[in-house]
């Protein structure tokens, strides 16, 4: 059994009994600068979905991976839609109007419809894209009506802090945010909260979905691209 295998079996292993809420919690692989054979192994091994932030680096791999569901995780400029239009079945990170726009258009353009999750910048950080919390249930009510577009949840990425208790009062906020979606749209399915270092915290307080790259594949190799 390789490394990979084990790493996703012992994480698998750990969220197996739901989150806070009772929920399944998918776990996502983020294979940012990963080999078509270490994401396959972590396919293979039983990820429920797969996911570059990279647009050319998804156009590069795919051909080369297993069947298996294929997300968007990264900041996505609206000239690289043209590169997954069709092959991906989440985009986490829509995370402003330019974005949502492009992407609703090319969607209908192509008869498609996109799935995509509202990223909510829940730190207030200046270095992070997403709408802000207060503006959230708007947004989530204008894109929901957008033909082309189908809001499945929201994905959000904690601050770094020692602050548990900030930490913890953030993921809560955003599970409300989600609880109310859910009374708006039956397509409503997902929370993305929690990467390598923060994920069982955030599937403690309701996260259903989990982005883990390092602790799967162990530190990136920059040098490979």
């Amino acid at each position: 059994m390789g490394e990979i295998t084990k790493r996703v079996q012992a994480i698998k292993e750990e969220i197996a009994k739901g989150n806070g809420y009772g929920e399944k919690v998918l776990l996502v692989a983020a294979t940012k600068t990963q080999t078509a054979e270490a994401i396959n192994e972590a396919i293979e091994a039983g990820v429920d979905a797969v996911a570059e932030n990279k647009p050319q680096e998804f156009r590069d791999k795919n051909e080369a991976l297993l069947p298996c569901p294929r997300h968007f995780i990264g900041h996505l400029q609206t000239n690289k839609i043209k590169y997954l239009l069709g092959k991906i079945d989440l985009y986490h990170s829509c995370d402003r109007e330019e974005l949502a726009a492009e992407l609703a258009k090319r969607s209908q353009n192509a008869g498609l419809v996109s799935n995509i999750l509202i990223q909510i910048n829940i730190g207030a950080e200046e270095s992070k894209g997403g709408y802000t919390y207060d503006e959230a249930k708007e947004v989530f009510l204008r894109l929901n009506a957008t033909a082309g577009l189908k809001v499945k949840g929201f994905m959000a990425m904690l601050p770094e802090s020692d602050d548990e208790s900030l930490l913890r009062s953030l993921v809560q906020k955003m599970r409300r945010l989600y609880d109310w979606a859910k009374t708006q749209s039956s397509e409503v399915a997902y929370l993305s909260m929690g990467m390598s270092g923060d994920y069982a915290l955030c599937v403690e307080e309701g996260s259903n979905v989990i982005r883990v790259g390092s602790t799967i594949f162990g530190a990136r190799n920059y040098g490979t691209n």
